[in-house]
């Protein structure tokens, strides 16, 4: 037997149907706390909580003495995290899905052997993966791997499971950096991820660490319109306050 929602997860699910119908788009208000009171036959407190709890998990923005308005919907990456694309995209509700455009084993150019501590010219794998939300290209992945952390790289089906999710996996992650830029597509980025060339796009150089060795170096580029980056950070001796 199926038990009911809660109150406040109805009135969430009655939100939520509005924007995912189209009925609210970005930038629309939403009702007030007490047209949704009256309108659902609930409570102030089960309203209140509901729309908290929307806004935590970033579908809408409540704005002091003007009510709650539907948030963007730009994927949000946090510059602290390794997510998975799957991840980030379920998060707002899309459907992960991608094209494998390349993956073989390849010679490092001068630049990307710099990032491992190698030499121009010695081998690595070499992936370049287009992933898609709701079947829009959202983020254009291409990575290099150290064959030593992931042997078996070559042999995976990168359009069942992302490269993050394999990498994280089969190799413990010691730390990672990351170094965000704003550059303009060029003409084959812009013609996989289905925008004008010179259109504004986030990049993200990431490197990672397992162990002493350097496990990978990926260029993620993301449209400008569909991504935002966010990252959260704590004063020092803030968690001793808390």
């Amino acid at each position: 037997m199926t038990m009911p929602l809660p109150r406040y997860e109805q009135v969430k699910r009655h939100i939520m149907d509005g924007i995912e119908g189209g009925a609210y788009v970005a930038g629309d208000k939403l009702p007030s706390e007490n047209e949704l009171v009256r309108a659902l036959g609930v409570s102030r407190m089960t309203v209140n909580r509901a729309l908290r709890e929307l806004t935590e998990d970033g579908h809408i923005l409540r704005r002091a003495g003007m009510g709650s308005f539907v948030a963007d919907r730009r994927m949000r990456g946090h510059a602290a995290d390794i997510l998975s694309i799957r991840d980030e995209l379920a998060a707002r509700g899309e459907l992960w899905s991608a094209d494998k455009l390349t993956l073989e084993a390849r010679a490092m150019p001068k630049e990307v052997a710099a990032e491992f501590g190698a030499k121009a010219g010695e081998q690595a794998y070499y992936l370049l993966v287009l992933h898609r939300g709701d079947k829009t290209p959202m983020e254009l992945e291409e990575r290099w791997v150290n064959p030593s952390i992931a042997p078996e790289l070559l042999a995976q089906d990168f359009t069942k499971l992302t490269p993050t999710d394999y990498l994280l996996a089969v190799a413990p992650l010691l730390r990672a950096e990351h170094v965000v830029r704003a550059v303009a597509a060029d003409a084959r980025d812009a013609k996989l991820l289905e925008i004008d060339r010179g259109s504004p796009c986030l990049e993200i150089g990431r490197r990672t660490w397992t162990g002493e060795r350097v496990a990978s170096y990926a260029r993620l580029l993301y449209p400008g319109d569909r991504y935002e980056l966010t990252a959260r950070f704590s004063p020092v001796g803030a968690a001793n306050n808390t």
